[in-house]
């Protein structure tokens, strides 16, 4: 569950622990990318460390979301 304007750590690692990124190139795709679903889906980016076979996000969004029931 994330709760509305609280910020949580995200955690998106290559199978594996495998690389995501092999150039640089790739990490500007991932930032393009990234910026439109931010966009799209009205959430905030607070922070972020994009790593070879990693990427940690601090992200919040202002309303409650998480599992149904």
């Amino acid at each position: 569950m994330y709760l509305p304007d609280v910020p949580a750590h995200i955690v998106q690692r290559g199978n594996n622990r495998e690389p995501c990124f092999f150039a640089e190139d790739d990490y500007r795709l991932y930032l393009d990318r990234l910026g439109q679903a931010l966009k799209r889906y009205q959430v905030k980016l607070h922070a972020y460390v994009l790593m070879s076979n990693h990427v940690h996000m601090l992200m919040s969004h202002p309303m409650l979301l998480g599992y149904p029931g």
